[in-house]
């Protein structure tokens, strides 16, 4: 006698609701892997952003692409014989930061004034810069250099912090 072989699909087939649920898992792990290459590519632009105090609390190491942000440090600019390479020091009024760049500084770069500059740090401790960004205008200080100042209590209301002026705070 031959048998037949009966295959019952019902008790395999998935219900709606598995169905849906696996639908559902799939579409989070695809976004969860969509997310994960994405955040994976940008981590290298990522660039921080320091004052001089949180540089040296923090001990970074060199090589890794910050900014950092300050005042420039009064008589602290010397302009080499070259013409492009210009060290000067950028201050919170609690720690300073050594800055060596190479190029053409904004017209608006001033000893006393805020600048932010973008770059990355060498074994002696020195910041070697790649960018420097000065203010645009009288009033104006990155919200960041502002915020550390005023964390450390050298800031004045009207945006010019005490030392700059002259003034004790």
């Amino acid at each position: 006698m031959m048998r037949k072989w009966h295959i019952n699909y019902d008790a395999k087939a998935m219900t709606r609701k598995q169905r849906r649920l696996y639908a559902v898992l799939g579409a989070m792990l695809l976004l969860g892997s969509a997310v994960g290459l994405v955040l994976y590519a940008v981590r290298d632009t990522l660039v921080y952003f320091y004052s001089p105090s949180e540089v040296a609390q923090k001990n970074l190491p060199p090589g890794r692409n910050m900014r950092i942000g300050g005042l420039v440090e009064e008589g602290s600019v010397v302009r080499h014989t070259d013409g492009t390479l210009i060290e000067f020091a950028v201050t919170d009024l609690q720690t300073r930061l050594p800055v060596r760049y190479t190029g053409l500084l904004p017209d608006l770069f001033r000893e006393g004034k805020g600048v932010v500059a973008e770059g990355m740090m060498n074994t002696e401790g020195v910041f070697i810069a790649s960018t420097v960004l000065a203010k645009h205008d009288e009033n104006y200080m990155p919200p960041e250099v502002a915020d550390a100042l005023k964390k450390s209590g050298r800031w004045q209301e009207g945006g010019a912090p005490a030392a700059a002026t002259g003034q004790k705070p």
